[in-house]
Formats: structure tokens, sequence, C-alpha cells
């Protein structure tokens, strides 16, 4: 029975009371304010720590500007090489029987290097001294031949002035005469030959001993004992043409290719600041030692080489070296550069050059005024100091103050 005295029926008992119900009800809609306040909290939070994320830019130290000597006025790179530079090898083909050298030995000149197997040249030295004790042990005999026809010769002829002696027999004895002039002639030239071949098999057994050209530095070893060298390739490849190379490394200079189209600012002389790839802080000075009077027509540059004021231990040959060709000292009266940045630093913004610089982890916008150009640098007269760093791209997106970091 209901409160008004009406009996229900099934479906009224299955009605579901008015304050159960969840959508239509007080606490149901301030369910759903709470959820809704929530995301958009979660939201909000999202942004802002997108838009406090440190952007990442490129960047560059500021650098120290070079001294009075002058500006860059060219780049180039190379390597370094020495001007003395020799594979050793031995002058005849051999076999090794001793090496004498290591790598990075130091040799002076004239020292030996290796020795080849010398049984042969020696054997052939000792023949051609026989050869040599045979020819002069007949020239003894032949002169006595000579001085035998001589006296009757003389015989003959102060018969034949006497009447004693025909022509025949006069002409016999100046024919036997002259025989025994040429046996002696050719014993003598027979000695000749036999001391020259001797020469010959005795520079064959010095050539056994290879000796190092110059002083300086053994930079490979390119033989092995009991294997065969030889001036030429042969063998099949079998066969070494080289003992071991030194070099020079009081000879070491710088070799770069400068384009046809600027090498009227290269002259002899001229001052250079070179740079190892491996030592990149380290600024060498030098000068310009020449420019070697021909261009090469396919890669459209002149060869210029560059002596180091002093050399160092450090600087070894075939290292890879960047050099900037200095030009003369500013005149008197010109304003002093403050920085040098690379070129990419520098931008416009409303007109005026600017950079910005990272300090703090913000980026800080600052006016600046550029003086001359040094190759991929820019110097600048004031706005930046050495030590600072610069953002070096992308500059027309980025705003002062906003929070950033290096790129890494």
């Amino acid at each position: 029975m209901n409160p008004e005295g009406r009996s229900e029926t099934g479906l009224e008992r299955l009605r579901i009371p008015e304050e159960r119900r969840g959508g239509t009800g007080r606490g149901g809609g301030r369910l759903w304010a709470i959820l809704l306040g929530a995301g958009g909290l979660l939201v909000l939070a999202l942004v802002l720590r997108w838009a406090l994320k440190p952007v990442e830019v490129p960047v560059a130290r500021v650098l120290e500007p070079a001294g009075p000597e002058g500006q860059a006025i060219l780049e180039a790179s190379g390597y370094v090489t020495p001007r003395r530079r020799a594979t050793v090898a031995a002058k005849i083909t051999g076999r090794v029987a001793e090496m004498l050298v290591e790598e990075g030995m130091r040799v002076e000149a004239g020292q030996v290097l290796a020795r080849l197997d010398e049984a042969e040249a020696r054997r052939r030295l000792e023949a051609a001294e026989a050869e040599v004790r045979v020819a002069r042990a007949r020239l003894p005999e032949a002169r006595a031949g000579l001085a035998l026809a001589d006296a009757q010769f003389q015989r003959v002829s102060a018969l034949h002035h006497s009447g004693y002696a025909s022509d025949d027999d006069r002409d016999r004895a100046r024919t036997a005469y002259d025989a025994a002039r040429s046996q002696v002639a050719a014993a003598e030239e027979s000695l000749k030959a036999a001391e020259a071949a001797r020469e010959v098999a005795r520079q064959d057994l010095e050539n056994c001993t290879i000796r190092a050209p110059f002083a300086g530095i053994a930079v490979s070893k390119d033989a092995q004992v009991g294997e065969m060298v030889s001036p030429v390739s042969a063998g099949g490849g079998f066969t070494r043409t080289g003992i071991a190379t030194v070099v020079d490394m009081d000879s070491l200079e710088v070799e770069v290719d400068v384009n046809e189209s600027f090498i009227a600012r290269i002259h002899p002389g001229q001052r250079v600041e070179a740079a190892l790839d491996a030592y990149p802080d380290w600024k060498i000075p030098a000068s310009v030692r020449t420019v070697i009077p021909t261009a090469d027509r396919q890669k459209a540059t002149v060869k210029v080489r560059i002596s180091f004021d002093r050399l160092d231990p450090r600087i070894l040959p075939d290292m890879g070296v960047k050099v900037a060709f200095l030009g003369e000292a500013p005149p008197p009266g010109t304003p002093k550069p403050a920085a040098l940045l690379p070129r990419e630093a520098v931008f416009n913004r409303e007109g005026k050059p600017s950079v910005f610089v990272l300090e703090g982890g913000r980026l800080r916008l600052r006016e600046v005024r550029p003086g001359e150009a040094r190759g991929m640098d820019l110097e600048v007269l004031s706005g930046c100091t050495p030590g600072e760093t610069v953002v070096v791209g992308g500059q027309d997106h980025l705003k002062d103050g906003m929070r950033a970091r290096p790129r890494r």
C-alpha cells in the first residue's frame, strides 16, 4: 500500500527514488565540476612547463682579438710537411741480413740503418782483386819483351846502317818492337780494367750497407730481416723497395692550397697564424716562405709553403693545420677591437646590429658595434667581451630574457 492507500504494482516498486539518481541531483553536478577543474589544472601545468622549458641554441665563445701585428685577411687549410723526407732504399737487390733502425729512432747522417747479405758481393770483390793481381803480374813480362825487342831493333838498325843487315831484317825487327810495345799498352789497359772492376765490386759490397742520408727521425720501418729488397718493384709484391723513411724534423713547414683568386693577397715574408687540428687553441706564429710559381688547373689553386717561427715537439708530419694570413698592422688611430666572434652571431634587430648573449641560463639582447671582417669572424668594437657566450644561429625566433641552454 502507498501513503495514499493505493496498492503498488510491480512496475512502481521498481521505480528509482529521485534522491538516488546521480545524473540529475546536486551531488552529480559537483563531481563533474571537480573533474573538469582537475583537468584544467593539468592542462595549465603542461602548458606552463612547455613555456618555461629552456630552448636549446647553438653557441660560440667570444675570443680575444689579434694583437697589433694585424688581422686575418685570408684563411686556408693544409698539412704539416717536411722539406726533407726520404724513403731510404738499397741500390742493389739483396736479402736483408740485419735491421738497425726502429720507428721513432733518432738517426744521424751516415748512420747504418740496415745491412744486406754480402756473401756474393764479397766473393765478387775477391775475384776482382785476383784479376788485378794477374794483370799487374803480366805487365812486367810485357815490358821485358818490349825492352828485348827494342834492343834487337837497335842492333839490326846499326847493322843495316853498316850494310851487314838487309832491309827485310830491319823490318822484322821493327815489327817485333811495335808488337812488344802494343803488348805493354794492352797489359797496362788490362790492369786499369781490372782495377776498375775491383772498384765496382768494392762498391757493390759497400751498397750492402744502407746508411741514413741525413739526420732526422725514422718514422717508418719498411722491411724486416729475411725479406728481399730492390731499388725497383719486382717479385709480384714480395720484394720491398724501401728500408725505412727518415724525416728531417728541423725542416717541418706547412703546405696549403690557396685559391688563385686570392693569391694576390699573399707574399713571401707575410705573417701567418697557424693552428693544428690536434691543438686548436694553440696559435703558432709563422710566415710565408715561398709561393710556388705554378697553379693547379684542375683545382684552380696555388701552393704556398709556410715556415714556423719556432718548432715544437708537438708538431708532427702530416698533421692537419688551419692558417690565417695576417694583413699589415693597422695605422695609428684605428679603433682597437674589443672582441672577435663568428659572423653569424651578429644580426639586425630593428635595424641595429645585435647579438644574443647567454648569461645565467637566459638570453640577453645587446647592441654591438661591428668592425672589420676577419675571414669567418668579425671584429666587435663594443658590446661584447672575450669569454662570453653568444648565439650563432636562429636568432629570429628568440627573445630577450628567454630561458635557454647551449645545444649539445
